[in-house]
């Protein structure tokens, strides 16, 4: 069901005809409205540039934070992307009744409160969405990467990286879990910050034609600005000493069991 959603969204040519997305709802749905986003920057020059100065801010602040601090605030980091991702699946699935504000608060209400008592399960989840993310954007970025020079046509295999990642992904949070913790953390927070620091700017005018023509030269360039600053994310969390997140290896092993 989600992977025919998703082929829908990608095959629509309504995705980057459309008019611009009038507030974050609509900027976010737009952004990772397929979910190898990243390596088809034609679709997301114009939601970033919808998104306003504030939002942009607000999303590199809250992506720097989770990618540096996430698995010392693990559970705060957690709740909050549950709460996010029930507000914006809420929004989009309440536009199809004209309710959309009260179905996004009544999912990220559900979400949110749901993943504190069910928190080793949350995180498999978003540890499978991370992996996921990241497998189907690797796959479509070293897809374009090969038919660099020639006749692209999408062959719509991403799916294929995208599962990968979403089994390895979900499962490490039963086996590795501040692995699990630290790959979900780093790979959401630097797409968010990433995001967001594109986003700002492209509000300065300056910047905004550079901007556009470094992002567009290629597939690839959106998928590595996130690539290297999760790398980086990943390696000073794992380094880092338990603290915040003290007996979450013993809470996934409990979990296992």
């Amino acid at each position: 069901m989600l992977y025919s959603l998703a082929q829908q969204e990608a095959s629509s040519p309504a995705v980057t005809t459309s008019a611009p997305p009038t507030n974050v709802f609509e900027s976010v749905i737009a952004i990772f409205s397929r979910p190898d986003t990243l390596a088809h920057p034609e679709g997301l020059i114009q939601a970033l540039q919808s998104m306003s100065a504030v939002w942009a801010v607000i999303f590199l602040t809250t992506g720097l934070i989770c990618l540096i601090l996430g698995y010392k605030i693990y559970k705060t980091v957690t709740i909050v992307l549950a709460l996010s991702i029930g507000a914006f699946l809420g929004y989009y699935l309440g536009k199809k009744i004209n309710a959309e504000y009260v179905v996004a608060g009544c999912f990220a209400v559900l979400l949110a409160v749901g993943a504190f008592p069910l928190m080793n399960y949350a995180v498999s989840a978003l540890g499978g969405l991370a992996g996921a993310f990241l497998g189907a954007n690797a796959w479509t970025a070293i897809e374009r990467l090969y038919y660099n020079g020639a006749d692209y046509t999408p062959t719509g295999h991403y799916w294929v990286g995208a599962m990968a990642g979403l089994i390895i992904g979900a499962m490490l949070a039963f086996i590795l879990f501040k692995m699990a913790v630290v790959i979900f953390t780093s790979v959401s927070g630097s797409t968010i910050a990433v995001l967001g620091a594109v986003a700002l700017l492209m509000q300065v005018p300056l910047f905004e034609p550079a901007v556009t023509r470094s992002i567009m030269a290629h597939a690839t360039v959106l998928p590595l600005l996130v690539f290297v600053p999760a790398t980086i994310g990943f390696i000073l969390q794992e380094t880092q000493k338990d603290s915040g997140g003290k007996g979450g290896a013993k809470a996934g092993a409990k979990a296992a069991a």
